[in-house]
């Protein structure tokens, strides 16, 4: 198996604990939550960062977990993180296409337990790649042979192939903005995950100042929230 190696940014104090947070509620979701859609409802609300930390901290914590790079229009993961490998790099646009096979495409990083199946080409139109039956087929056994697959998907509002993938998946973690996002587009989301029957695992709330009354009611919610099987956390790391 080749291996990526990567760089990933040391977190302020405060996001980390509320990373650790997020991923032991992961934990509790049960042992048939396997493939997580990490998902927002437009750019740059911090879906990218969130799903990286989420992989890493699953992965840390002994869990083999691969990271799937779905976002085949808009990718950043690659120049954000400063890949660095050997020969060519085969990712999920190689599969899809019939280029590569299963294992081909499968990395594994310098993050312990830590393996990603990354996007090499940017795609215009990937709908069609996503709708063939070998995505579907790559997600369970991926399923089969970690214990998550955290996949990073495109904006639900922006394009259809959020859609696609969250109806293979387990459930979803919703991203939401804090200060840009509105009440209309997070119900909109949750309207849409809904349809497709993924279900929502939690909330994300992002980029939020801790001294805003906005983050106190949230916060002060997290025992509620909890209980129902519903997190809302707090990240302040910055990306897509």
């Amino acid at each position: 198996m080749n291996q990526i190696n990567m760089t990933l940014p040391a977190l302020p104090y405060a996001v980390e604990e509320a990373m650790n947070r997020l991923r032991v509620n992961i934990k509790f979701c049960g042992k048939n939550t396997k493939k997580i859609l990490v998902i927002s409802s437009v750019p740059n609300e911090g879906k990218s960062s969130v799903s990286v930390q989420l992989w890493k901290m699953l992965a840390e914590a002994g869990f083999p977990s691969v990271l799937v790079d779905v976002d085949l229009r808009k990718s950043m993961l690659k120049s954000r993180h400063n890949f660095s490998y050997e020969g060519e790099l085969k990712g999920l646009d190689y599969y899809l296409s019939g280029l590569a096979e299963y294992q081909d495409v499968i990395y594994k990083t310098n993050i312990e337990n830590g393996y990603i199946v990354p996007c090499s080409n940017l795609l215009e139109n990937p709908s069609a790649l996503l709708e063939d039956p070998r995505m579907k087929e790559m997600l369970d056994q991926l399923a089969e042979d970690y214990r998550y697959v955290i996949i990073d998907s495109p904006p639900l509002d922006s394009v259809a192939d959020g859609l696609l993938i969250g109806a293979m998946c387990d459930g979803a973690i919703l991203v939401v903005r804090s200060g840009m996002t509105s009440r209309t587009l997070i119900k909109h989301s949750l309207q849409q995950l809904e349809r497709i029957q993924c279900k929502l695992l939690g909330t994300v709330l992002n980029r939020v100042e801790t001294t805003s009354r906005a983050y106190s009611k949230y916060y002060g919610k997290y025992g509620k929230y909890y209980q129902d099987g519903y997190g809302y956390r707090r990240n302040d790391s910055s990306g897509k």
